[in-house]
């Protein structure tokens, strides 16, 4: 839960528009064929900005000047020569740890700050542009809408909730998932040349860029088989990538008869120098069975064994067995009781009670409410805490199954009653780990140079991957690699 919040209101009606925009067939920007198609390019514009406040209110914006015109003056280079030219691109990097990036009708790219902690060079970065940029010109996602128009698709990957919980979140819930789709393989061969194509276009060494994908691999090798990077869930690897891209690579070069191709190791490295690294605390945090704000200075207990997603526009807990979920979000209402109507109107519930109450000495207010659901014949019940602090009213959301209800009060109400103000400087005061640069003094190894730098022996290999190396690799006077600061 970041300090500055926007809840995004969820909007079908695009979806309306869309459907409206029907196309038997278009022609392929890429591959000049005429293929079936349901999303114009009016469609596709339209989606993209339907779209963009979703994805920036669930990850946020990571705050470097420095780095995001370093992604749109590469983004707009590369857009000029590619299939589509005349899209209105937008480049954006998005707050989050996970390493991904990902592309969205009418030309929105996407990097994280986690994708980017990876690249060890400007090429390896141009190539993984090079191939979003290359899923929007060949048209991939709309080719996923025109295959899945009108499926409930679900929510983007990450959300605790459960499916019946899931509806109460503050994510568009029709329409972001299918920015998570996995892709085909011929759809991820054919953005791999397209990124290739644009990468050599621009003046990369797009070898790089099979350099990269070892990285992926190495990331889910560590991570284990269930949790690989978030980038190959949702573009699946075609087969002997590295190979491929390699052979890309060297053909496109031979056919521009030029040998003189840009890697940019230093360059890069002193750009991301200083780059948040893993989850920033600054933004709120689980630590044991409490959640800790730093910046907006709160508190509270999180129920034993419950999992947990911290995002810009809310916290999310649920239990394993998902039949109880609970939300803590802020409200855009000025005082207590319009808070209160405002939530029952959002989530369409009745009002069964509400009262006065003090959380600690904070004014609160405490509403129950309930929703039927004609069609599964299921009751949800809501216990409900908001609470005034600081000038924001907090609200906080326990949600369950009628029958159900009376095993999960006791722990809504002590998350609830927990909330308090965060006094704790050692909390308060915590600061994120950051990407530092390292300029190798004398000749010696990765592993040795870790060592130097204070990096724990149990992150060895960690930031063996993060820096593309292996641990007994040789460093020379002068090299420069990825340490962790603060």
């Amino acid at each position: 839960m970041r300090k500055s919040l926007t809840l995004f209101p969820i909007k079908l009606g695009i979806f309306l528009l869309l459907a409206a925009s029907f196309q038997s067939c278009a022609v392929n920007p890429v591959t000049g064929k005429k293929e079936l198609m349901l999303l114009s390019k009016g469609g596709e514009l339209a989606m993209g900005q339907e779209y963009d406040p979703s994805v920036i209110a669930m990850f946020g914006m990571y705050d470097d000047a420095k780095i995001q015109q370093f992604i749109e003056a590469k983004g707009q280079e590369m857009a000029r020569i590619s299939h589509r030219p005349e899209l209105p691109y937008e480049f954006k990097v998005l707050d989050s740890p996970v390493v991904n990036a990902f592309a969205v009708p009418g030309g929105f790219v996407y990097f994280t700050r986690g994708i980017l902690a990876h690249f060890n060079n400007e090429a390896e970065f141009a190539g993984v542009l090079g191939h979003e940029i290359g899923h929007i010109t060949a048209r991939h996602s709309a080719k996923q809408y025109s295959r899945q128009i009108l499926a409930q698709i679900g929510l983007v990957a990450g959300m605790v909730l459960s499916e019946d919980f899931a509806k109460y979140a503050d994510v568009a819930q029709t329409g972001m998932g299918l920015l998570f789709l996995k892709y085909g393989r011929d759809a991820e061969s054919q953005s791999d040349r397209l990124g290739v194509e644009y990468s050599t276009k621009i003046g990369y060494d797009a070898r790089e860029m099979a350099g990269f994908f070892k990285t992926l691999e190495r990331l889910g090798e560590k991570s284990g088989s269930g949790e690989i990077p978030t980038f190959l869930s949702t573009h699946p690897d075609p087969g002997d990538r590295n190979v491929a891209v390699n052979r890309l690579a060297r053909e496109t070069q031979q056919k521009m008869q030029r040998t003189n191709f840009n890697v940019n190791r230093n360059e890069y490295l002193n750009l991301i120098d200083g780059l948040v690294y893993g989850e920033d605390p600054r933004q709120g945090y689980f630590e044991g069975n409490t959640f800790y704000h730093p910046v907006l200075k709160f508190q509270f207990p999180v129920p034993s064994g419950w999992r947990t997603v911290n995002t810009p526009n809310e916290v999310q807990m649920a239990p394993q067995d998902g039949k109880a979920a609970m939300l803590l979000t802020l409200s855009q209402q000025s005082n207590l009781n319009a808070a209160a109507d405002a939530m029952l109107q959002q989530y369409q519930m009745t009002q069964v009670n509400r009262q006065s109450d003090r959380v600690n000495g904070l004014s609160a207010l405490v509403v129950s409410a309930q929703q039927a659901n004609e069609q599964t014949q299921q009751v949800i019940n809501a216990l409900i805490y908001l609470i005034e602090y600081e000038g924001r009213i907090y609200q906080i959301a326990g949600l369950s199954y009628q029958q159900d209800f009376a095993t999960y009060s006791s722990r809504f109400q002590q998350t609830m009653t927990g909330f308090r103000q965060l006094t704790d400087q050692s909390k308060i005061n915590i600061q994120p780990e950051r990407i530092r640069i390292k300029r190798i003094e004398n000749t010696t190894t990765l592993q040795a140079a870790f060592r130097d730098a204070g990096i724990p022996n149990s992150r060895f290999e960690e930031f063996a991957v993060l820096n593309g190396m292996q641990l007994g690799d040789n460093l020379a006077r002068g090299m420069l690699i990825k340490v962790l600061g603060k």
